[in-house]
């Protein structure tokens, strides 16, 4: 596993911090409580699979799993998707450009990317011999 795994994780962790914290501070005044809670379950989980990528850097220092790389490349596009599509789809009325709906349809192909990606771990760790 490349050091590149290790700066995605870091560049979606990082961007899940400032996330939250523009949430918590000038966006709880500025949208509803359920564009909030929108945005902030982008933030969630752009967090928790920052940490699975370090996590799968981790695996493949021990394990050269080809589906761990697989995995890898599906959960980071997916979140990429996911999370970046529910901040373009909660600030799109911030932001002024209604034209930004389009965005849409690309949250569940996030998930579905994410949801592979996983797949891909569990398949991994099928082939891990003790």
């Amino acid at each position: 596993m490349s050091k590149n795994t290790l700066i995605k994780a870091g560049i979606l962790g990082m961007i899940a911090v400032l996330g939250g914290a523009f949430g918590a501070h000038a966006l709880k005044e500025i949208l509803s409580p359920e564009h909030l809670a929108s945005f902030n379950t982008g933030v969630r989980y752009q967090m928790i699979h920052a940490v699975v990528l370090i996590c799968l850097f981790l695996l493949g220092t021990k394990f050269e799993m080809k589906q761990f790389k697989i995995a890898t490349t599906l959960i980071f596009w997916g979140v990429i998707l996911f999370s970046g599509s529910i901040y373009i789809l909660t600030l799109k009325n911030i932001i002024g450009l209604e034209a930004l709906k389009f965005a849409g349809p690309i949250t569940p192909i996030g998930g579905l990317l994410i949801i592979t990606g996983w797949v891909f771990i569990v398949l991994g760790a099928l082939k891990i011999e003790r």
